[in-house]
């Protein structure tokens, strides 16, 4: 669930369950960016348990008034509000590389809480902004240019030796 925005909670809820493998990450940098917390290094740290993906975007603009907590400002009107993909903070080329790195394999939704743009503006920008960074995943060596085995007595011929 998204009852648990930090690793620190999130380990301590693992360990609580003796670690269960179904003790999962619905990942969601929109909270981690509100939050002010490192959301690529999280990835690295929990890749493992993140099983699901909301891409949600995110801005966080605090001033001499107000930072993380809002007090009461309006949803439109805080330091840390949620926006559409593409209209914040959140960076998801960092995002999907780091998934994709680490082999992630499920479901990227988007999901939508803008205190701006209307949401069917919003869904029509973000399934093309997610479907865009979508990493297709390379099966060679970057640098296996040629997609050949050595030839050693070419390269020796190459070589003049």
């Amino acid at each position: 669930g998204e009852d648990l925005f930090d690793g620190t909670s999130f380990e301590r809820f693992v360990d609580n369950l003796g670690g269960h493998i179904r003790a999962n990450i619905n990942y969601d940098p929109s909270h981690f960016v509100l939050q002010q917390l490192d959301y690529l290094q999280f990835i690295d740290l929990y890749h493992d348990r993140i099983k699901a993906f909301h891409v949600n975007d995110a801005e966080f603009n605090p001033s001499g008034r107000q930072g993380v907590y809002p007090g009461l400002a309006g949803l439109d009107d805080r330091a840390g509000r949620f926006r559409s993909l593409g209209d914040g903070q959140v960076d998801f080329i960092g995002i999907f590389s780091k998934l994709s790195q680490y082999g992630y394999g499920s479901w990227a939704v988007l999901e939508w809480e803008c205190c701006i743009k209307s949401p069917e503006q919003g869904a029509a920008e973000g399934a093309p902004f997610i479907a865009n960074h979508i990493i297709e995943v390379t099966q060679k060596a970057f640098d296996d240019f040629a997609g050949t085995a050595a030839d050693e007595t070419f390269n020796r011929k190459v070589l003049g030796i």
